[in-house]
């Protein structure tokens, strides 16, 4: 038995359609313009060459003078004392900031509620105020002590020698850092299919093992590029702990221009340092997403 099919029906007469004429013989085929995409594309170029033009023949650029300072001994000090900070802001935030995503994504209510009440806090307190803080720290507390709570203590440090600038300065970029990083962790777990975690539990996988083999690496897919925005943010915001009179890369510049009165090409030292730093971690960023990211891109 033969297989056909009716012809297509003209829904307003009821008649079978008319065959669709076949193209016209010798038909151009004419592509879309997009007048305005190219003005748009000579505008921002011309702005682009003007502003280079302006770099290269302004003489207030004094690059002269941005070229002796670039690499002297006191910018590149500075410099070895802004990765430092950032370095150590890093890891002590995210250490802190790993726990208290899991405080807050405990089924205990009181630990969900005292991580909540850390993010919130550190959140909510302006950095440079923190900073001082704990800088101040000596004015509150003269010494602190461990011990049994409330009652006789072991032994006792002064904080005006154990809290020092780089100490609070570390201390209080850490801590501002951790609550970032605690919801950044957060999200990452929670991103994570809930029946992996069934799975594991079902075959008796230990919990600390899960977290370590399981949610984690697969966390990290979701983690890592806010985290590396954090740390770059955070090596940018270093600058802030200037206030504390601390030798980083906009205080040593700060100093040096306020000797010469060289303002700009300083500022520019600092905003090539600043850059070429920037680019490195965003190239580290791109190799270590791209190890975590095995298996999920073709």
């Amino acid at each position: 038995m033969a297989l056909t099919s009716d012809p297509p029906v003209d829904p307003l007469t009821k008649e079978p359609a008319a065959p669709a004429a076949p193209p016209a013989a010798g038909l151009v085929v004419v592509p879309v313009r997009h007048p305005w995409r190219w003005v748009a594309v000579a505008a921002t170029a011309v702005l682009l060459v003007q502003f280079a033009h302006g770099l290269v023949t302004n003489p207030g650029w004094e690059w002269d003078v941005f070229a002796a300072f670039f690499s002297t001994e006191t910018i590149l000090k500075a410099v070895w004392v802004t990765l430092q900070l950032t370095f150590h802001g890093t890891a002590l935030g995210f250490a802190i900031g790993i726990v208290v995503a899991f405080m807050r994504l405990s089924a205990s209510p009181f630990l969900r509620s005292v991580a909540f009440g850390y993010i919130w806090a550190f959140r909510s307190i302006p950095l440079i105020v923190q900073l001082l803080f704990w800088f101040n720290l000596a004015y509150l507390y003269k010494e602190l002590s461990v011990g049994i709570p409330f009652g006789p203590s072991f032994f006792s440090f002064d904080t005006m020698g154990l809290v020092g600038e780089m100490s609070a300065a570390v201390l209080g970029l850490a801590l501002h850092q951790a609550a970032y990083a605690a919801e950044i962790v957060r999200g990452g777990v929670l991103a994570v299919d809930e029946g992996q975690l069934q799975a594991a539990a079902s075959l008796g996988i230990p919990k600390l093992r899960q977290v370590r083999r399981i949610i984690l690496p697969q966390a990290m897919r979701s983690i890592l590029p806010n985290a590396a925005n954090e740390v770059i943010s955070l090596f940018k915001g270093t600058s802030i702990v200037s206030v504390m009179a601390i030798g980083e890369l906009f205080y040593q510049v700060q100093v040096v221009y306020g000797r010469n009165g060289r303002v700009v090409p300083l500022l520019m030292v600092a905003t090539a340092w600043y850059i070429l730093l920037t680019t490195a971690l965003s190239v580290v960023q791109h190799y270590v997403e791209r190890h975590y990211a095995k298996g999920s891109t073709r």
